[in-house]
Protein backbone atom coordinates (compact mmCIF):
# COMPACT_ATOMS: atom_id res chain seq x y z
CA UNK A 1 0.00 0.00 0.00
CA UNK A 2 1.23 4.17 -0.75
CA UNK A 3 1.22 6.07 2.38
CA UNK A 4 -1.75 7.98 2.11
CA UNK A 5 -2.04 11.78 2.99
CA UNK A 6 -4.20 10.92 6.52
CA UNK A 7 -1.24 9.05 7.61
CA UNK A 8 1.59 10.79 6.41
CA UNK A 9 -0.02 13.58 8.35
CA UNK A 10 -0.48 11.87 11.60
CA UNK A 11 3.14 10.70 11.33
CA UNK A 12 4.26 14.19 10.72
CA UNK A 13 2.76 15.20 13.92
CA UNK A 14 4.63 12.40 15.85
CA UNK A 15 8.00 13.67 14.24
CA UNK A 16 7.29 17.07 15.08
CA UNK A 17 6.27 16.20 18.96
CA UNK A 18 9.57 14.20 19.28
CA UNK A 19 12.04 16.02 16.57
CA UNK A 20 11.30 19.76 16.91
CA UNK A 21 14.36 21.74 18.42
CA UNK A 22 16.40 19.01 17.39
CA UNK A 23 19.73 19.78 15.85
CA UNK A 24 21.02 17.89 12.55
CA UNK A 25 24.27 16.44 13.68
CA UNK A 26 25.06 14.28 10.17
CA UNK A 27 23.62 13.43 6.99
CA UNK A 28 23.66 10.15 4.74
CA UNK A 29 22.70 8.89 1.24
CA UNK A 30 22.99 5.30 1.60
CA UNK A 31 20.92 4.68 -1.91
CA UNK A 32 19.66 7.13 -4.35
CA UNK A 33 16.29 6.84 -3.09
CA UNK A 34 17.12 7.45 0.25
CA UNK A 35 18.44 10.39 2.69
CA UNK A 36 18.96 9.18 6.41
CA UNK A 37 19.51 12.58 8.68
CA UNK A 38 20.92 12.06 12.29
CA UNK A 39 19.38 14.71 15.09
CA UNK A 40 20.40 15.49 18.83
CA UNK A 41 18.92 16.84 21.20
CA UNK A 42 20.43 17.66 24.91
CA UNK A 43 19.65 13.59 25.99
CA UNK A 44 18.85 11.96 23.20
CA UNK A 45 19.85 10.83 19.53
CA UNK A 46 17.21 10.48 16.50
CA UNK A 47 17.97 8.93 13.03
CA UNK A 48 15.12 10.13 10.17
CA UNK A 49 14.97 8.14 7.21
CA UNK A 50 13.30 9.90 4.52
CA UNK A 51 12.30 7.27 1.21
CA UNK A 52 11.44 8.91 -2.66
CA UNK A 53 11.47 4.83 -3.45
CA UNK A 54 8.66 4.48 -5.29
CA UNK A 55 6.96 1.51 -3.72
CA UNK A 56 8.00 2.13 -0.47
CA UNK A 57 8.00 6.10 0.19
CA UNK A 58 7.77 7.46 3.79
CA UNK A 59 9.31 9.92 6.48
CA UNK A 60 9.82 8.10 9.80
CA UNK A 61 12.67 7.61 12.30
CA UNK A 62 14.68 4.44 12.22
CA UNK A 63 16.74 2.28 14.23
CA UNK A 64 18.19 0.69 11.21
CA UNK A 65 21.76 0.69 10.59
CA UNK A 66 22.72 1.47 6.90
CA UNK A 67 25.76 0.87 5.09
CA UNK A 68 27.11 4.22 2.74
CA UNK A 69 28.70 4.34 -0.21
CA UNK A 70 32.24 5.20 0.20
CA UNK A 71 31.73 8.87 -1.99
CA UNK A 72 29.12 10.59 -0.93
CA UNK A 73 26.73 11.05 -3.79
CA UNK A 74 26.14 14.83 -5.06
CA UNK A 75 22.70 15.75 -3.09
CA UNK A 76 24.40 14.50 -0.02
CA UNK A 77 26.82 17.06 0.08
CA UNK A 78 24.29 19.92 -1.31
CA UNK A 79 22.28 18.79 2.26
CA UNK A 80 25.24 19.05 3.97
CA UNK A 81 26.40 22.33 3.02
CA UNK A 82 22.94 24.20 3.71
CA UNK A 83 21.78 21.99 6.45
CA UNK A 84 24.71 20.77 8.28
CA UNK A 85 24.08 21.93 11.73
CA UNK A 86 20.69 23.13 10.99
CA UNK A 87 17.99 22.93 13.92
CA UNK A 88 14.53 21.88 13.09
CA UNK A 89 11.92 24.31 13.76
CA UNK A 90 8.87 22.33 12.75
CA UNK A 91 7.44 19.89 10.72
CA UNK A 92 4.11 20.29 8.92
CA UNK A 93 2.22 18.22 6.31
CA UNK A 94 0.31 19.98 3.11
CA UNK A 95 -3.33 19.78 3.86
CA UNK A 96 -4.65 16.70 1.95
CA UNK A 97 -1.57 16.19 0.13
CA UNK A 98 1.14 13.45 0.42
CA UNK A 99 3.62 16.09 1.74
CA UNK A 100 5.78 16.93 4.72
CA UNK A 101 7.62 19.84 4.86
CA UNK A 102 10.81 19.72 7.65
CA UNK A 103 11.83 23.49 8.07
CA UNK A 104 15.44 24.50 9.72
CA UNK A 105 17.29 27.16 10.82
CA UNK A 106 20.68 27.41 9.48
CA UNK A 107 23.78 29.41 9.17
CA UNK A 108 24.78 30.40 5.49
CA UNK A 109 28.43 30.47 4.40
CA UNK A 110 28.21 34.62 5.36
CA UNK A 111 27.47 33.87 8.67
CA UNK A 112 23.60 34.97 8.71
CA UNK A 113 20.45 32.73 9.79
CA UNK A 114 18.50 31.56 6.83
CA UNK A 115 15.26 28.82 7.05
CA UNK A 116 15.88 26.30 4.82
CA UNK A 117 12.71 23.80 3.81
CA UNK A 118 13.28 20.07 3.22
CA UNK A 119 10.09 18.95 1.41
CA UNK A 120 9.26 15.53 1.32
CA UNK A 121 6.87 14.39 -1.66
CA UNK A 122 5.74 10.91 -1.14
CA UNK A 123 3.88 10.55 -3.47
CA UNK A 124 4.41 6.95 -4.82
CA UNK A 125 6.47 6.73 -8.35
CA UNK A 126 6.64 10.38 -8.04
CA UNK A 127 8.31 10.63 -4.91
CA UNK A 128 10.90 13.10 -4.36
CA UNK A 129 13.13 15.44 -1.77
CA UNK A 130 13.52 18.89 -2.81
CA UNK A 131 15.75 21.68 -0.58
CA UNK A 132 14.06 25.07 -0.52
CA UNK A 133 15.23 28.68 0.69
CA UNK A 134 13.03 31.77 0.39
CA UNK A 135 10.46 29.77 -2.02
CA UNK A 136 13.55 28.79 -4.70
CA UNK A 137 14.48 25.63 -5.51
CA UNK A 138 18.42 25.03 -4.20
CA UNK A 139 17.72 21.30 -6.06
CA UNK A 140 15.95 18.23 -5.73
CA UNK A 141 16.61 14.59 -5.17
CA UNK A 142 15.58 13.87 -8.39
CA UNK A 143 15.33 16.82 -10.99
CA UNK A 144 12.07 17.22 -12.90
CA UNK A 145 12.73 19.04 -16.43
CA UNK A 146 10.50 19.99 -19.49
CA UNK A 147 10.60 16.84 -20.93
CA UNK A 148 9.67 14.58 -17.87
CA UNK A 149 6.39 17.06 -16.80
CA UNK A 150 4.90 20.13 -18.59
CA UNK A 151 2.95 20.80 -15.47
CA UNK A 152 5.77 20.79 -12.55
CA UNK A 153 9.30 21.56 -13.05
CA UNK A 154 11.56 20.78 -10.50
CA UNK A 155 15.20 22.03 -11.36
CA UNK A 156 17.89 24.32 -9.42
CA UNK A 157 16.66 28.20 -9.81
CA UNK A 158 12.95 27.82 -9.97
CA UNK A 159 9.83 28.59 -7.85
CA UNK A 160 9.01 25.95 -5.65
CA UNK A 161 4.87 25.04 -6.61
CA UNK A 162 2.83 22.36 -4.78
CA UNK A 163 1.86 19.58 -7.42
CA UNK A 164 -1.98 19.76 -8.75
CA UNK A 165 -4.59 18.70 -6.57
CA UNK A 166 -7.81 16.53 -7.62
CA UNK A 167 -11.05 18.56 -7.75
CA UNK A 168 -12.37 17.00 -4.76
CA UNK A 169 -13.52 17.80 -1.04
CA UNK A 170 -11.09 16.85 1.91
CA UNK A 171 -11.99 13.31 3.64
CA UNK A 172 -12.27 15.23 7.01
CA UNK A 173 -13.52 18.52 5.44
CA UNK A 174 -17.12 17.48 4.44
CA UNK A 175 -19.65 16.18 7.14
CA UNK A 176 -20.04 12.41 6.84
CA UNK A 177 -23.46 12.53 5.74
CA UNK A 178 -22.90 15.04 3.09
CA UNK A 179 -19.87 12.72 1.90
CA UNK A 180 -22.11 9.21 2.03
CA UNK A 181 -24.46 11.26 0.03
CA UNK A 182 -22.33 12.25 -2.62
CA UNK A 183 -21.01 8.36 -3.04
CA UNK A 184 -24.61 6.79 -3.45
CA UNK A 185 -24.77 9.27 -6.37
CA UNK A 186 -22.33 7.07 -8.19
CA UNK A 187 -23.11 3.80 -9.95
CA UNK A 188 -19.74 2.10 -8.71
CA UNK A 189 -19.21 -0.40 -6.02
CA UNK A 190 -19.14 1.77 -2.77
CA UNK A 191 -15.29 1.14 -1.88
CA UNK A 192 -14.88 2.73 -5.58
CA UNK A 193 -17.53 5.21 -5.28
CA UNK A 194 -15.44 6.53 -1.87
CA UNK A 195 -13.06 6.95 -3.32
CA UNK A 196 -13.91 8.65 -6.26
CA UNK A 197 -15.83 11.22 -4.14
CA UNK A 198 -13.03 12.35 -1.89
CA UNK A 199 -9.11 13.12 -1.31
CA UNK A 200 -6.88 12.26 1.72
CA UNK A 201 -7.12 8.57 2.14
CA UNK A 202 -6.32 5.86 0.31
CA UNK A 203 -8.32 3.12 -0.88
CA UNK A 204 -7.98 0.45 2.34
CA UNK A 205 -9.43 3.32 4.05
CA UNK A 206 -12.70 3.88 1.99
CA UNK A 207 -12.89 -0.24 1.89
CA UNK A 208 -12.93 -0.41 5.23
CA UNK A 209 -15.27 2.12 5.53
CA UNK A 210 -17.21 0.26 2.58
CA UNK A 211 -16.84 -2.98 4.95
CA UNK A 212 -18.04 -1.45 8.00
CA UNK A 213 -20.81 -0.38 6.56
CA UNK A 214 -22.13 -2.89 4.06
CA UNK A 215 -20.01 -6.01 4.32
CA UNK A 216 -20.07 -8.30 1.27
CA UNK A 217 -23.45 -6.57 -0.18
CA UNK A 218 -22.52 -6.92 -3.45
CA UNK A 219 -24.64 -3.54 -4.25
CA UNK A 220 -23.66 -0.46 -6.17
CA UNK A 221 -23.46 2.80 -4.43
CA UNK A 222 -26.36 4.09 -6.32
CA UNK A 223 -28.95 1.00 -5.23
CA UNK A 224 -28.23 1.12 -1.34
CA UNK A 225 -30.75 2.07 0.99
CA UNK A 226 -31.52 5.08 3.62
CA UNK A 227 -30.33 2.53 6.47
CA UNK A 228 -27.48 1.36 4.60
CA UNK A 229 -26.82 5.32 3.41
CA UNK A 230 -27.09 6.36 7.35
CA UNK A 231 -24.42 3.00 7.84
CA UNK A 232 -21.64 4.45 5.63
CA UNK A 233 -22.17 7.74 6.97
CA UNK A 234 -21.27 6.24 10.53
CA UNK A 235 -18.54 4.17 9.40
CA UNK A 236 -16.77 7.50 7.92
CA UNK A 237 -17.81 9.17 11.34
CA UNK A 238 -15.92 6.45 13.38
CA UNK A 239 -12.97 6.54 11.06
CA UNK A 240 -12.98 10.38 11.53
CA UNK A 241 -12.60 10.03 15.24
CA UNK A 242 -9.50 7.78 15.02
CA UNK A 243 -8.04 10.13 13.24
CA UNK A 244 -8.69 13.11 15.21
CA UNK A 245 -7.81 10.70 18.24
CA UNK A 246 -4.41 11.13 17.20
CA UNK A 247 -4.48 7.95 15.27
CA UNK A 248 -4.00 4.02 16.29
CA UNK A 249 -1.60 2.78 13.69
CA UNK A 250 -2.02 -0.63 12.13
CA UNK A 251 -0.92 -3.14 10.26
CA UNK A 252 -2.15 -6.23 8.61
CA UNK A 253 0.08 -9.29 7.44
CA UNK A 254 -1.14 -12.30 6.13
CA UNK A 255 -1.20 -15.95 6.42
CA UNK A 256 2.47 -16.24 5.13
CA UNK A 257 3.46 -13.14 7.30
CA UNK A 258 3.60 -11.08 4.56
CA UNK A 259 2.54 -7.24 5.40
CA UNK A 260 -0.82 -6.70 3.47
CA UNK A 261 -1.90 -3.23 4.12
CA UNK A 262 -1.37 -0.46 7.04
CA UNK A 263 -3.69 2.45 8.14
CA UNK A 264 -4.43 4.57 11.11
CA UNK A 265 -7.89 3.07 12.07
CA UNK A 266 -8.37 -0.86 12.89
CA UNK A 267 -8.64 -3.00 9.25
CA UNK A 268 -11.69 -5.27 9.96
CA UNK A 269 -12.19 -6.12 6.43
CA UNK A 270 -9.72 -9.26 6.23
CA UNK A 271 -10.84 -13.18 7.20
CA UNK A 272 -8.72 -15.48 8.96
CA UNK A 273 -5.54 -16.01 8.58
CA UNK A 274 -4.92 -12.60 9.05
CA UNK A 275 -3.17 -10.46 11.74
CA UNK A 276 -3.80 -7.25 13.06
CA UNK A 277 -0.30 -5.78 14.84
CA UNK A 278 -1.20 -2.52 16.53
CA UNK A 279 2.20 -0.31 16.97
CA UNK A 280 2.84 2.26 19.29
CA UNK A 281 3.38 5.00 16.80
CA UNK A 282 3.53 5.42 13.15
CA UNK A 283 7.37 5.79 13.02
CA UNK A 284 7.01 2.00 14.13
CA UNK A 285 4.20 1.12 11.70
CA UNK A 286 6.75 2.09 8.64
CA UNK A 287 9.68 0.92 9.96
CA UNK A 288 8.14 -2.60 10.24
CA UNK A 289 5.91 -2.68 7.27
CA UNK A 290 8.88 -1.68 5.06
CA UNK A 291 12.41 -2.53 6.44
CA UNK A 292 12.50 -6.00 5.24
CA UNK A 293 11.57 -5.20 1.40
CA UNK A 294 13.63 -1.70 1.96
CA UNK A 295 16.82 -4.38 2.23
CA UNK A 296 16.16 -6.62 0.13
CA UNK A 297 16.13 -3.67 -2.42
CA UNK A 298 19.16 -1.18 -1.13
CA UNK A 299 21.13 -4.78 -1.65
CA UNK A 300 19.80 -5.49 -5.16
CA UNK A 301 20.61 -1.74 -5.75
CA UNK A 302 23.95 -1.91 -4.39
CA UNK A 303 25.17 -5.41 -6.05
CA UNK A 304 23.67 -4.69 -9.60
CA UNK A 305 26.48 -3.13 -10.64
CA UNK A 306 29.05 -5.54 -9.57
CA UNK A 307 26.09 -8.87 -10.79
CA UNK A 308 26.18 -7.00 -14.46
CA UNK A 309 30.21 -7.10 -14.24
CA UNK A 310 30.15 -10.67 -13.57
CA UNK A 311 27.33 -11.99 -15.98
CA UNK A 312 29.54 -10.15 -18.52
CA UNK A 313 32.44 -12.09 -17.63
CA UNK A 314 30.88 -15.27 -17.42
CA UNK A 315 29.06 -15.02 -20.86
CA UNK A 316 32.91 -13.64 -22.60
CA UNK A 317 34.37 -16.70 -20.79
CA UNK A 318 31.50 -19.01 -22.67
CA UNK A 319 32.00 -17.39 -25.79
CA UNK A 320 35.80 -17.64 -25.84
CA UNK A 321 35.50 -21.73 -25.02
CA UNK A 322 32.69 -21.78 -27.91
CA UNK A 323 35.55 -20.59 -30.39
CA UNK A 324 38.13 -22.36 -28.97
CA UNK A 325 36.14 -25.97 -29.42
CA UNK A 326 35.87 -24.79 -33.19
CA UNK A 327 39.59 -24.33 -33.53
CA UNK A 328 40.33 -27.46 -31.96
CA UNK A 329 37.43 -29.13 -34.22
CA UNK A 330 39.08 -27.25 -36.84
CA UNK A 331 42.50 -28.92 -36.13
CA UNK A 332 41.16 -32.44 -35.07
CA UNK A 333 40.74 -32.00 -38.93
CA UNK A 334 44.50 -31.85 -39.89
CA UNK A 335 45.49 -35.21 -41.26
CA UNK A 336 43.82 -34.18 -44.52
CA UNK A 337 46.87 -31.07 -44.50
CA UNK A 338 49.40 -34.14 -43.49
CA UNK A 339 47.97 -36.47 -46.43
CA UNK A 340 48.11 -33.91 -48.90
CA UNK A 341 51.19 -33.04 -48.57
CA UNK A 342 52.26 -36.92 -48.50
CA UNK A 343 50.28 -37.58 -51.95
CA UNK A 344 52.29 -33.75 -53.51
CA UNK A 345 55.54 -35.60 -52.18
CA UNK A 346 54.73 -38.25 -54.10
CA UNK A 347 53.51 -36.97 -57.47
CA UNK A 348 56.05 -34.09 -57.54
CA UNK A 349 56.83 -35.29 -61.47
CA UNK A 350 52.89 -34.32 -62.36
CA UNK A 351 53.06 -30.95 -61.05
CA UNK A 352 53.71 -28.45 -63.64
CA UNK A 353 53.87 -25.13 -63.57
CA UNK A 354 51.02 -22.54 -63.57
CA UNK A 355 48.82 -25.56 -62.12
CA UNK A 356 45.95 -23.67 -59.59
CA UNK A 357 45.57 -27.64 -58.56
CA UNK A 358 46.29 -30.94 -59.02
CA UNK A 359 44.08 -33.97 -58.68
CA UNK A 360 45.68 -37.46 -57.72
CA UNK A 361 44.81 -40.79 -56.45
CA UNK A 362 44.70 -40.81 -52.68
CA UNK A 363 46.58 -44.34 -51.37
CA UNK A 364 44.74 -44.32 -48.32
CA UNK A 365 41.25 -45.04 -49.51
CA UNK A 366 42.25 -45.24 -53.48
CA UNK A 367 39.36 -42.04 -54.17
CA UNK A 368 40.59 -39.05 -56.45
CA UNK A 369 41.22 -36.20 -54.43
CA UNK A 370 42.17 -32.57 -55.66
CA UNK A 371 44.88 -30.76 -54.18
CA UNK A 372 44.69 -26.51 -54.24
CA UNK A 373 48.37 -25.42 -55.21
CA UNK A 374 49.87 -21.84 -54.24
CA UNK A 375 50.99 -20.54 -58.02
CA UNK A 376 53.89 -19.15 -55.99
CA UNK A 377 55.28 -21.63 -55.07
CA UNK A 378 57.05 -24.99 -56.63
CA UNK A 379 55.63 -28.87 -56.40
CA UNK A 380 58.42 -29.63 -53.23
CA UNK A 381 57.26 -25.72 -51.67
CA UNK A 382 53.66 -26.92 -51.89
CA UNK A 383 53.86 -29.99 -50.66
CA UNK A 384 55.81 -28.71 -47.29
CA UNK A 385 53.35 -25.88 -47.17
CA UNK A 386 50.78 -28.72 -46.29
CA UNK A 387 53.86 -30.04 -43.58
CA UNK A 388 53.84 -26.91 -42.23
CA UNK A 389 50.14 -26.31 -41.76
CA UNK A 390 49.22 -29.78 -40.02
CA UNK A 391 52.24 -29.59 -37.53
CA UNK A 392 50.88 -25.97 -36.67
CA UNK A 393 47.57 -27.28 -36.48
CA UNK A 394 48.89 -29.98 -34.29
CA UNK A 395 50.78 -27.55 -31.66
CA UNK A 396 47.60 -25.70 -31.40
CA UNK A 397 45.38 -28.88 -30.79
CA UNK A 398 47.64 -29.13 -27.71
CA UNK A 399 47.39 -25.83 -26.88
CA UNK A 400 43.74 -25.65 -26.98
CA UNK A 401 43.39 -28.60 -24.70
CA UNK A 402 44.73 -27.39 -21.93
CA UNK A 403 42.88 -24.15 -22.63
CA UNK A 404 39.25 -25.72 -22.97
CA UNK A 405 40.19 -26.93 -19.24
CA UNK A 406 41.52 -23.53 -18.12
CA UNK A 407 38.63 -22.36 -19.67
CA UNK A 408 36.34 -25.16 -17.99
CA UNK A 409 37.89 -24.11 -14.58
CA UNK A 410 36.89 -20.26 -15.19
CA UNK A 411 33.88 -20.88 -16.40
CA UNK A 412 32.97 -23.22 -13.01
CA UNK A 413 34.44 -20.13 -10.81
CA UNK A 414 32.59 -16.81 -12.38
CA UNK A 415 29.64 -19.49 -12.03
CA UNK A 416 30.12 -19.71 -8.29
CA UNK A 417 30.91 -15.63 -7.80
CA UNK A 418 27.87 -15.14 -9.52
CA UNK A 419 25.60 -17.29 -6.96
CA UNK A 420 27.82 -15.07 -4.65
CA UNK A 421 27.11 -11.92 -5.52
CA UNK A 422 23.24 -12.82 -5.93
CA UNK A 423 23.30 -14.58 -2.33
CA UNK A 424 24.63 -11.69 -0.59
CA UNK A 425 23.37 -10.25 2.75
CA UNK A 426 25.39 -7.10 2.70
CA UNK A 427 27.93 -4.23 1.48
CA UNK A 428 30.46 -6.28 3.68
CA UNK A 429 29.95 -9.30 1.44
CA UNK A 430 29.84 -7.46 -1.81
CA UNK A 431 32.73 -5.97 -0.88
CA UNK A 432 34.67 -9.38 -0.06
CA UNK A 433 33.54 -10.19 -3.65
CA UNK A 434 35.20 -7.38 -5.16
CA UNK A 435 38.03 -8.03 -3.04
CA UNK A 436 38.48 -11.58 -4.25
CA UNK A 437 37.38 -10.29 -8.37
CA UNK A 438 40.42 -7.60 -7.99
CA UNK A 439 42.88 -10.28 -6.84
CA UNK A 440 42.37 -12.92 -9.51
CA UNK A 441 43.01 -9.73 -11.88
CA UNK A 442 39.45 -9.22 -13.26
CA UNK A 443 38.42 -6.56 -11.72
CA UNK A 444 41.04 -3.36 -11.46
CA UNK A 445 41.86 -2.26 -8.61
CA UNK A 446 40.92 1.27 -6.79
CA UNK A 447 42.90 2.26 -4.09
CA UNK A 448 41.06 5.23 -2.73
CA UNK A 449 37.73 3.35 -3.51
CA UNK A 450 38.73 0.96 -1.43
CA UNK A 451 37.66 0.85 2.33
CA UNK A 452 39.36 -1.55 4.67
CA UNK A 453 36.96 -3.71 6.52
CA UNK A 454 36.66 -6.79 9.29
CA UNK A 455 36.17 -9.92 7.50
CA UNK A 456 32.87 -11.16 8.15
CA UNK A 457 32.78 -14.47 10.24
CA UNK A 458 31.41 -18.30 8.77
CA UNK A 459 27.33 -19.08 9.04
CA UNK A 460 27.35 -20.85 11.97
CA UNK A 461 24.83 -23.79 13.30
CA UNK A 462 24.69 -26.33 15.69
CA UNK A 463 23.48 -29.56 15.14
CA UNK A 464 20.53 -31.46 17.26
CA UNK A 465 23.73 -33.49 18.29
CA UNK A 466 25.70 -30.07 19.14
CA UNK A 467 28.53 -30.53 16.63
CA UNK A 468 29.17 -26.98 14.93
CA UNK A 469 28.56 -26.60 11.61
CA UNK A 470 30.26 -24.01 9.65
CA UNK A 471 29.72 -22.28 6.26
CA UNK A 472 31.93 -20.30 4.50
CA UNK A 473 30.41 -16.95 2.84
CA UNK A 474 32.16 -16.59 -0.35
CA UNK A 475 35.28 -18.30 -2.22
CA UNK A 476 37.96 -16.56 -0.04
CA UNK A 477 35.91 -17.85 3.03
CA UNK A 478 35.66 -20.99 1.90
CA UNK A 479 39.17 -21.16 1.13
CA UNK A 480 39.72 -20.44 4.66
CA UNK A 481 37.37 -22.83 6.06
CA UNK A 482 38.64 -25.89 4.20
CA UNK A 483 42.40 -25.73 4.16
CA UNK A 484 42.80 -23.87 7.47
CA UNK A 485 39.70 -23.54 10.05
CA UNK A 486 39.16 -27.77 9.33
CA UNK A 487 40.93 -30.70 10.70
CA UNK A 488 41.32 -33.85 8.96
CA UNK A 489 38.96 -35.79 10.58
CA UNK A 490 35.77 -33.10 10.24
CA UNK A 491 33.54 -33.92 7.73
CA UNK A 492 33.46 -31.79 4.17
CA UNK A 493 29.92 -31.02 2.53
CA UNK A 494 29.28 -29.21 -0.64
CA UNK A 495 26.76 -30.13 -3.81
CA UNK A 496 27.71 -32.02 -6.86
CA UNK A 497 28.84 -30.11 -9.64
CA UNK A 498 27.13 -26.90 -9.03
CA UNK A 499 28.19 -22.84 -7.31
CA UNK A 500 27.77 -23.31 -3.52
CA UNK A 501 29.58 -22.50 0.12
CA UNK A 502 31.67 -25.47 1.73
CA UNK A 503 30.06 -26.67 4.69
CA UNK A 504 32.53 -28.18 7.66
CA UNK A 505 31.26 -30.59 10.44
CA UNK A 506 33.40 -29.74 13.50
CA UNK A 507 34.09 -33.07 14.68
CA UNK A 508 36.34 -32.42 17.53
CA UNK A 509 37.89 -36.11 17.35
CA UNK A 510 34.19 -37.47 18.22
CA UNK A 511 32.47 -39.92 15.52
CA UNK A 512 29.85 -37.74 13.48
CA UNK A 513 26.21 -39.20 13.39
CA UNK A 514 24.05 -39.78 10.99
CA UNK A 515 21.36 -37.21 12.01
CA UNK A 516 24.64 -34.48 11.51
CA UNK A 517 25.67 -35.72 8.11
CA UNK A 518 22.25 -35.02 7.29
CA UNK A 519 21.75 -31.70 8.68
CA UNK A 520 24.91 -30.45 7.36
CA UNK A 521 24.17 -32.24 3.62
CA UNK A 522 20.95 -29.88 3.88
CA UNK A 523 22.59 -26.64 5.21
CA UNK A 524 25.14 -27.49 2.09
CA UNK A 525 22.39 -27.24 -0.53
CA UNK A 526 20.54 -23.96 1.24
CA UNK A 527 23.69 -22.24 0.56
CA UNK A 528 24.02 -23.06 -3.05
CA UNK A 529 22.52 -22.52 -6.61
CA UNK A 530 20.32 -25.78 -5.89
CA UNK A 531 18.23 -24.07 -2.72
CA UNK A 532 15.15 -25.08 -4.30
CA UNK A 533 15.98 -28.12 -5.59
CA UNK A 534 14.64 -31.64 -4.78
CA UNK A 535 17.19 -34.54 -4.38
CA UNK A 536 20.29 -32.68 -4.79
CA UNK A 537 23.35 -34.48 -4.83
CA UNK A 538 25.87 -33.70 -2.12
CA UNK A 539 29.23 -34.85 -2.17
CA UNK A 540 30.88 -34.81 1.37
CA UNK A 541 34.22 -36.49 2.66
CA UNK A 542 36.61 -35.76 5.61
CA UNK A 543 38.92 -32.28 5.17
CA UNK A 544 41.84 -34.88 4.98
CA UNK A 545 40.98 -35.86 1.65
CA UNK A 546 40.69 -32.37 0.29
CA UNK A 547 43.46 -30.84 -1.74
CA UNK A 548 44.49 -27.97 -3.80
CA UNK A 549 46.49 -26.93 -6.31
CA UNK A 550 48.14 -23.51 -6.96
CA UNK A 551 46.69 -23.10 -10.06
CA UNK A 552 42.90 -23.59 -9.44
CA UNK A 553 40.32 -20.00 -8.71
CA UNK A 554 39.92 -19.85 -4.89
CA UNK A 555 37.39 -21.49 -3.39
CA UNK A 556 38.44 -24.35 -5.83
CA UNK A 557 39.47 -27.87 -4.58
CA UNK A 558 40.04 -31.16 -5.79
CA UNK A 559 39.23 -34.53 -3.81
CA UNK A 560 38.78 -38.40 -5.09
CA UNK A 561 37.81 -40.27 -1.91
CA UNK A 562 34.28 -39.71 -1.08
CA UNK A 563 30.52 -40.33 -0.65
CA UNK A 564 27.28 -38.89 -2.43
CA UNK A 565 23.61 -37.97 -0.71
CA UNK A 566 20.49 -36.96 -2.41
CA UNK A 567 19.15 -33.70 -0.04
CA UNK A 568 15.59 -32.27 -0.41
CA UNK A 569 15.91 -29.73 2.34
CA UNK A 570 14.10 -29.37 5.31
CA UNK A 571 11.92 -26.07 5.90
CA UNK A 572 12.88 -23.76 8.50
CA UNK A 573 15.87 -26.06 8.71
CA UNK A 574 18.42 -23.39 8.67
CA UNK A 575 16.72 -20.85 11.01
CA UNK A 576 16.39 -24.18 13.74
CA UNK A 577 19.65 -24.46 14.10
CA UNK A 578 21.50 -21.18 13.63
CA UNK A 579 23.74 -20.09 16.30
CA UNK A 580 21.85 -16.95 17.81
CA UNK A 581 24.50 -14.64 18.29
Amino acid sequence: MALDAATLALAGAQLARVLTDTKIDKIYEPTRDEVVLTLRSRTETFRLLLSARSGSARACLTGESFENPPTPPGFCMLLRKHLAGGRLLAVEPEPGDRILFFKFQCVNEMGDLVQNTLAAELMGRYSNLVLIQDGRIIDALKRVDFEDSEIRQLLPGLRYTLPPKPAKPDFFAVSAAGLAAAVCEKPLPPAEALLKSCAGVGPVVCREAAWRALGESGLLASELSGAQRAALAGAIEAIRADYEAGGRPVAVYGPDGAPVEFSFTPLTQYGAGYTLTEFEGFSELLEGYYSGKDRAERLRQKSRDLLRAVKNMHERAVRKQAARREELAESEASDRLRICGELLQANLHAVQKGMKSITVTNYYDGAELTIPLDLRLGPSANAQRYFKEYKKKQTAAKMLAKLLEEGEEEIAYLETVLYEVESAQGEQALGEIRAELKSQGYLKYYKLRDKKQKPADFYRYRSSDGFLILVGRNNLQNEKLTLHTARGKDLWFHTKNAPGSHTVVMSEGREIPDTTKNEAAQLAVLHSSQAQGVKVAVDYTEVKNIRKTGSLKPGMVLYERYETAYITPEQGIAERLRVKK
